[in-house]
């Protein structure tokens, strides 16, 4: 990139204003990248930024140029390193699968980083931040699909191969249960209360093998948030505090209502077990947001699919443990003791099923789940209508 140079007083920061008037058209153009693109001084302040890295820091253009990009990351970020070392040696470098953390925003986000000199802008550098965690996540949505579908399989034959067998069990039982002494009683229960336990454990499995063409309509998740919601105050959730934070012109999903109202009352009631019944600020938020732009390529399929919706779960709870986010939507993987593991990776499934992802991305009082799932587009061409 090639840009007129600018004055620059030698001693303290920069006046932004003055930047690049060349910098400034070459932004204009830079504004319709999705990925985050700024220009750094050599006193280190930034003194252009493109809409998306605003988005990217959660914060406006007018006080980015007002920080230095040591105000905006840790001490010891992977990111500062660079930009001093291409300011020294005048080159260019690349780095990949670098965590980068945001104090703003209380998160890390996994990206590859370009950074560049440009001599003619006072020896100052240009910064491409490129997220990673789209292409990852949509590569674990097919993972997560696969083991569904192991599941399904293994559902279909736990059905067949072991609820028969357990009724003649629990039936024996209760025979020789009216014949036995006291203390027998006792472990002719115990064998009829574990033969209910795996019988409802099948049953939950069972859920996987459902393979019946899904029955998807106009859906305005906005009725499906309240109605969660709702049962949700009226039991589990009684005791937490429920935020909205909804886009009023959202398209309509292409969905069933039912499973829809399954997908998040099982997210709904994940986020109040997290948080717990001793908490005392509990808060839940539930929101919705158009992003256009996303696809995801369908399995064994040359075809993509637009998913321009985004449902979202927040709570404040304690967080997801690091070892198991990467395995969160997969069968049996639970952090509660008397959990199956299977309540989640039933949600990734149902989500599949609509053709839509689910991710998670958690810190300590900040876990988030969020749903990406085509909109409803009607049969005769006409535009849908908004919620």
């Amino acid at each position: 990139m090639s840009v007129k140079k600018s004055a620059q007083s030698t001693r303290g920061r920069r006046d932004p204003q003055k930047a690049s008037e060349a910098f400034r058209d070459a932004v204009k153009l830079l504004n319709a990248l999705p990925h985050p693109v700024l220009a750094v001084a050599p006193d280190g302040f930034v003194v252009e930024a493109n809409v998306a890295t605003e988005s990217f820091f959660g914060i406006s253009r007018s006080i980015l140029i007002q920080q230095t990009l040591a105000n905006l990351l840790p001490y010891d970020s992977v990111l500062l390193a660079l930009v001093s070392q291409v300011t020294a040696t005048h080159a260019a470098i690349t780095e990949y699968r670098v965590d980068l953390g945001i104090p703003r925003l209380g998160t890390e986000k996994l990206v590859d980083l370009f950074v560049m000199p440009v001599s003619d802008f006072d020896e100052g550098v240009v910064v491409m931040i490129q997220e990673r965690s789209m292409a990852e996540k949509m590569d674990r949505q097919l993972t997560h699909r696969g083991a569904a579908r192991s599941v399904s399989g293994m559902a279909a034959m736990l059905g067949h191969e072991i609820k028969n067998p357990l009724s003649g069990i629990r039936g024996a039982a209760q025979l020789l249960e009216i014949g036995a002494s006291d203390s027998d009683r006792a472990l002719t229960r115990l064998i009829c209360t574990e033969t209910d336990r795996i019988v409802k454990l099948v049953d939950r499995m069972e859920a996987f093998s459902d393979s019946r063409p899904l029955e998807r309509e106009s859906v305005n998740i906005h009725t499906v948030f309240d109605h969660v919601k709702r049962i949700a105050k009226a039991g589990f959730a009684r005791h937490i505090r429920f935020t909205e934070s909804y886009d009023p012109s959202l398209p309509p999903v292409l969905g069933n209502r039912d499973q829809l109202i399954q997908i998040f009352l099982n997210l709904v009631k994940n986020a109040a077990e997290a948080i717990g019944e001793s908490s005392e600020d509990g808060e839940i938020e539930l929101s919705t947001a158009f992003r256009p732009g996303v696809r995801l390529k369908l399995p064994n399929s040359d075809r993509s699919v637009n998913l321009p919706l985004q449902f979202c779960v927040r709570d404040n709870g304690p967080g997801i443990p690091q070892e198991i986010r990467q395995h969160l939507f997969e069968p049996f993987i639970t952090t509660k003791s008397s959990g199956s593991g299977l309540g989640l990776a039933l949600v990734a499934k149902l989500i599949g099923d609509h053709g839509g992802t689910i991710e998670c991305e958690s810190q300590p009082r900040r876990t988030i789940f969020k749903v990406l799932m085509p909109m409803y587009a009607p049969t005769d061409g006409r535009s849908a209508k908004k919620t």
